[in-house]
C-alpha cells in the first residue's frame, strides 16, 4: 500500500479522534454543568490536606494494597496499549511513567469529590434535625443546642454548629449567626432554612409548624434529587470511560486495513507523530472527564 495512503488514512482517524472525543466532552460538561446547577452546592474551601485526614478518618482512603494496583493497572495499561501503537519498548515505558503520575492526581479528585458528598450529606442532617428540635424546643438556639449534643453531626459541621450558638449567646441574636453559616456552607437548602428561622424570630410566629413542614419536604425532595443525580452521574462516566478505552484500541483496527504500511509508517516521523497526538488526545479527554466527575459536585 502507499505510505501516502497510509498517512491519509491515519490523519483520518485523528480527525474523527478529535471530533468524537470532542463530542464526548462537550457532552460531559452539558450532562455535568446541567446536574450540577440543579442539585449539588459549593463545598467550604477546606485545604486537601484537611479533606485528606477527614476521607481517612472516614476510612475511604485507598489502601496501600489499592494503591499499587491501581499503580500497576495504569502502567501496565499505558504500557502494553502504546506498545501496540509504536512497537517500542522505550517509548512504552515513558508512557508507563506518564500513566503511573496520573495516578495521584486522579485520588486527589476522588478525595476532593468524596469530601463534598460527606458535606452535603452533614449538611442535610444538620438542616433536617434543626427543624425537627425546633418543633419541640421552639427555640432556634435550643435546636442548635440539641442537634449539637445529640451525635448525629460530625467535623467540620458539628464545629461550625457550636461557633453558631457561642455567637448567638455572645451577640443576643441570631443574624450573625445565620451569616456565619450560610458563608460556610453556601447551600440552597441552609439559606432558605436560616431566612424561615429569621423570620420566625423576629416576625414571632406563633404557629410555623406548616412552614417547617413544607421545608422538610423541599429538603427531602432535594436530597432525592442529588441521589439520583450522583448514580446517573457514575453511569455516564463509566460510558464515558469505556468509550475512551474502546478509541484506544482502534489503532487495532487501522492496522489490520494497513498490513505491512502500518510498519513503514513508523519509520516516518511525522507517521510517528499522528499516532503520539492520538494517545495524547484521547488520554486528555478522558482526565478532563474524570475531573468533571469528581470536581463539578458543587454547584447547586
Amino acid at each position: 500500500m502507499n505510505i501516502t495512503l497510509v498517512f491519509i488514512i491515519v490523519a483520518v482517524l485523528v480527525i474523527f479522534l478529535i471530533i468524537y472525543r470532542s463530542s464526548m466532552g462537550e457532552q460531559t460538561y452539558k450532562f455535568i454543568n446541567r446536574q450540577g446547577k440543579k442539585l449539588y452546592s459549593k463545598v467550604a474551601p477546606y485545604t486537601y490536606k484537611e479533606i485528606k485526614k477527614k476521607i481517612k478518618e472516614l476510612h475511604m482512603d485507598y489502601s496501600f494494597q489499592q494503591y499499587i494496583g491501581q499503580v500497576i493497572i495504569f502502567a501496565v495499561g499505558g504500557g502494553v496499549v502504546t506498545y501496540l501503537y509504536f512497537y517500542n519498548l522505550i517509548t512504552s515505558i515513558i508512557y508507563a511513567i506518564a500513566a503511573v503520575s496520573v495516578v495521584p492526581y486522579i485520588n486527589y479528585l476522588r478525595c476532593k469529590r468524596l469530601y463534598s458528598e460527606f458535606i452535603f450529606e452533614q449538611v442535610q442532617v444538620y438542616t433536617t434535625n434543626v427543624i425537627m428540635e425546633f418543633a419541640t424546643t421552639q427555640s432556634f438556639v435550643k435546636a442548635l443546642e440539641g442537634v449539637y449534643s445529640s451525635g448525629t453531626l460530625e467535623d467540620p459541621v458539628k464545629s461550625d454548629v457550636k461557633v453558631m450558638i457561642d455567637m448567638a449567646y455572645d451577640n443576643g441574636t441570631i443574624n450573625q449567626s445565620l451569616e456565619y453559616m450560610n458563608e460556610k456552607y453556601d447551600y440552597y437548602m441552609v439559606r432558605n432554612m436560616h431566612q424561615l428561622f429569621l423570620q420566625i424570630t423576629n416576625e414571632g410566629s406563633k404557629d410555623a409548624s406548616e412552614s417547617l413542614e413544607n421545608m422538610s419536604l423541599d429538603i427531602d425532595m432535594l436530597v432525592e434529587g442529588v441521589y439520583r443525580d450522583r448514580l446517573d452521574r457514575e453511569a455516564f462516566y463509566k460510558k464515558f470511560i469505556k468509550f475512551g478505552l474502546i478509541l484506544y484500541l482502534m489503532i487495532g483496527l487501522a492496522q489490520i486495513m494497513l498490513g505491512d504500511s502500518y510498519h513503514q509508517m513508523l519509520n516516518l516521523w511525522y507517521g510517528q507523530l499522528l499516532l503520539h497526538i492520538i494517545v495524547i488526545i484521547n488520554s486528555y479527554f478522558l482526565i478532563s472527564g474524570t475531573k468533571y466527575y469528581n470536581e463539578n459536585v458543587g454547584a447547586e
